[in-house]
């Protein structure tokens, strides 16, 4: 059984009793991380809780030979997108990728997931629609478009202000 594997099935308890679900589990280069999310978004408490019970479990199983450092975190406003699940997760949402190959002169692609299946998914960009494979993809990632913060005292800080009437004089 793959490291990733065995580890998913030591902590889901803990994950899942804690009122979260696995996002991802990443095992790279010495550190194990460990993406939980929840629905309304991820709190310090409940990353704390998960990580110092998953913490014991995987010090008591050791299925890691050698060193690691555990990491617990939420997968983030800009999520990877890596398994089918996470593209069904995504279906509706911008995000961007890199392909391994070239596809018609590029390897970048932002777009609007749809129609996502276990062999692929259909990425939509200004107004066309092209289909991806999994094998196909490098690297994907949701994006968070930012919005303007209001400027104190702008014109759109007063739009729910109430006008003030002339006064005849």
């Amino acid at each position: 059984m793959a490291i990733i594997d065995r580890v998913r099935e030591l902590v889901g308890s803990v994950v899942t009793d804690s009122g979260a679900e696995i996002y991802d589990i990443e095992f790279n280069g010495g550190l194990l991380r460990i993406l939980i999310d929840v629905e309304g978004g991820v709190d310090i408490t409940t990353i704390r809780t998960i990580s110092r019970a998953a913490g014991r479990i995987l010090d008591e199983a050791d299925p890691i030979p050698g060193r690691y450092t555990l990491e617990v975190s939420s997968p983030g406003l800009e999520r990877p997108l890596r398994t089918v699940d996470h593209y069904q997760r995504a279906d509706g949402e911008l995000v961007k990728l890199k392909t391994l190959e070239e596809v018609d002169g590029n390897r970048r692609f932002r777009g609007t997931v749809g129609s996502v299946d276990s062999d692929g998914f259909e990425l939509t960009t200004d107004g066309s629609t092209r289909r991806f494979s999994y094998d196909q993809i490098s690297k994907a990632t949701t994006v968070f478009e930012w919005g303007p913060t209001p400027k104190p005292g702008g014109k759109n800080s007063s739009k729910n202000r109430p006008k003030k009437e002339a006064t005849p004089s």
